[in-house]
């Protein structure tokens, strides 16, 4: 039977076992790195200062030791010596001042040192995550990942305060062990003695406690959901209507009773275990200082020597004991390190080719897609399956299907969010891989039907489909006017300068037809070779929808276009429709032929008409 506690996770499962995170020592020095290159000249003069600090206590200890034996040789004196007395009083006073002021600056240096690197590391991480595929953060482990990676960027700047300070205590602790030494050498191996229990535990359990959260990072994730869902403004609506708050509680206490649970169970048992083992250690210090009285009063140590040597001893005990104790919080906080840096590793799939080919502009072929297909990760099934079609230069072409037969998957494919599994997607005879990701993504405007609500001012919610020109008004209200969220901005109380959403004071909230207008003037922000609406109009009331298509219809002559709708008397302004069903273009031409054929389009078509008659 184990001495240690070995939790489990929620289904019950043991956590992994300690020797399989010993690894995470590694990620230690490149993290000191990573914080000393934040501001070096702070680093050094931290450095340079524990230095300092360092020396302090061995040095107040030995003028410890001249003032008692001082104090002692003047007890009973006829003219006691009070220039030696002051002397060796005020000499300890200027130490202890000399230690207070270098903590303070220490102090001070390390917490904007601190502050700088957090800040530098927020920067790095979303800069990273700018660089993954769009199916990381389709991918729930992924989302687990940057989790932890963001709070070990928050947690872990305490780890470089906490190895310099061990560095500190160790140059102390040498200077005391060399009085040891010259003294009396066997004091050395109690030290040893008295502190190697609780290192062992501590150090055991600190494996345990990193296990115990890295098992449980998802169901901490859900239980910010919950909480989220149940108090915020978004899903208030449903919340209250539906009497769902009692429901998402119920959910939310269930599943902390079983983390507080497993958690206080890990916490008694640790806690336990070490008052045993910090016994044996407090055993074996009280053993030394009793030898050390013994000797004393046997005259073999002046009553100064005596008060050195105890000092001297706890000091080391006990920073021995922090250095070892140290050692066991930098081996936890390695192994939280591991996720920062897992993070950090992730690279993306889809990047540049060495000296990538320009966006043809204008574009003279089109995007041809030959026998395309998708299959997401670890899925059985393809999202996309042996796709093969064309759009031509001033084409526009629809896509229709039932939900999930993968038109949305087209569009990503098309803007390289993804890269397809096999078969190949070509412009201007140019396979798509060949193109700088950038250019060939500035010059495609898609607005998708989950647009996002930025808590941002009205003008830069439309710039954000060039964010560059977020201060150019007059392409601002160009766009805006062509999608027609002109009339909605200029109904606000500071017009473009308006902040929308609730979340900050001042905010103005819009309808949910207001918002795909302006998310709408995104897509015109853009000097595109094509435009990708994904379902623009899904918000919009009959008048509004046909305002914009028509205005639509205006904006894309002579460009390439791809809609997705469900709603025919939209879809019939393509030149060609792609029906789509599992994955598969099974149909393919005009809505006058496509009805004429009589297959699937034709009945959706059918369907849809006769829900208004």
């Amino acid at each position: 039977m184990s001495l240690f506690y070995q939790p489990r996770n929620r289904r019950g499962e043991p956590l992994p076992p300690l020797r399989e995170r010993l690894a995470a020592f590694r990620h230690i020095p490149p993290f000191l790195r990573m914080v000393w290159a934040t501001k070096p000249s702070y680093a050094v003069a931290i450095t340079a200062l524990r230095v300092l600090s360092a020396l302090l206590p061995v040095a107040m200890l030995w003028v410890g030791k001249e003032l008692v034996d001082a104090i002692v040789a003047n007890i009973g004196a006829a003219e006691p010596d009070w220039t030696t007395l002051g002397r060796w009083v005020v000499l300890e006073l200027v130490l202890a001042l000399a230690g207070e002021i270098l903590g303070r600056i220490v102090g001070v240096l390390e917490s904007v040192l601190g502050d700088l690197f957090s800040n530098a590391m927020s920067v790095r991480l979303m800069q990273h995550a700018a660089t993954l595929d769009l199916l990381h953060f389709e991918n729930p482990e992924f989302f687990d990942k940057m989790q932890r990676a963001r709070r070990q960027t928050m947690a872990r700047i305490g780890l470089m305060s906490g190895t310099m300070g061990m560095a500190q205590q160790a140059i102390t602790v040498v200077t005391l062990l060399g009085s040891f030494a010259f003294y009396e050498p066997w004091l050395l191996l109690i030290l040893v003695v008295s502190i190697l229990p609780s290192f062992l535990g501590e150090t055991a359990y600190a494996g345990i406690a990193y296990s115990f959260m890295f098992q449980w990072t998802a169901q901490r994730r859900e239980l910010d959901y919950y909480r989220w869902v149940a108090s915020e403004r978004e899903p208030a609506k449903e919340v209250k209507l539906f009497g769902l708050s009692d429901h998402f509680t119920a959910r939310y206490a269930e599943l902390a009773d079983a983390y507080v649970q497993e958690n206080r169970r890990v916490a008694n048992h640790r806690a336990a275990t070490g008052s045993v083992l910090g016994g044996v250690s407090t055993l074996a210090y009280y053993g030394a200082v009793a030898v050390i009285v013994y000797q004393t009063v046997l005259g073999a140590y002046s009553l100064g020597t005596f008060v050195f040597l105890q000092g001297s001893f706890e000091r080391s005990r006990n920073l021995i004991s922090g250095i070892l104790m140290g050692v066991s919080r930098l081996y936890e906080q390695g192994l939280q390190l591991r996720d920062l840096f897992d993070y950090l590793e992730l690279r993306p799939e889809i990047v540049n080719v060495e000296n990538p080919r320009p966006m043809p502009r204008p574009v003279r072929a089109g995007f041809v897609f030959d026998d395309v297909g998708f299959q997401y990760p670890d899925a059985e099934g393809w999202a996309v399956r042996h796709a093969s079609f064309s759009i031509g230069p001033g084409e526009r072409i629809a896509l229709v299907g039932e939900n999930g037969a993968g038109k949305t998957t087209l569009v990503k494919l098309l803007t390289r969010l993804y890269e397809p599994t096999e078969g190949r997607i070509l412009l201007d005879g140019v396979d798509l891989r060949e193109y700088d990701i950038t250019e060939l993504r500035r010059a495609v405007g898609v607005i998708f039907q989950d647009f996002f609500r930025y808590d941002l001012k009205a003008r830069e919610n439309i710039a954000i489909g060039r964010i560059e020109d977020r201060e150019n008004l007059e392409r601002v209200v160009d766009s805006a006017v062509k999608s027609l969220a002109a009339p909605v901005i200029k109904g606000l109380d500071e017009g473009y300068e308006q902040v929308l959403v609730r979340r900050f004071e001042g905010g103005a909230d819009l309808s949910g037809g207001e918002w795909q207008k302006v998310a709408l003037g995104r897509a015109y922000m853009r000097d595109a070779e094509l435009l990708v609406l994904d379902e623009p109009t899904a918000a919009l009331d009959a008048r509004a929808e046909h305002e914009v298509f028509d205005r639509f219809s205006e904006l894309t002559a002579g460009k390439m276009a791809v809609l997705i709708s469900h709603r025919f008397s939209t879809v019939r302004m393509a030149d060609r429709i792609l029906v789509l069903d599992a994955g598969r273009i099974i149909e393919d031409g005009s809505h006058e032929a496509l009805l004429d054929l009589n297959g699937r389009y034709a009945e959706l078509f059918n369907l849809q008409a006769e829900g208004y008659r």
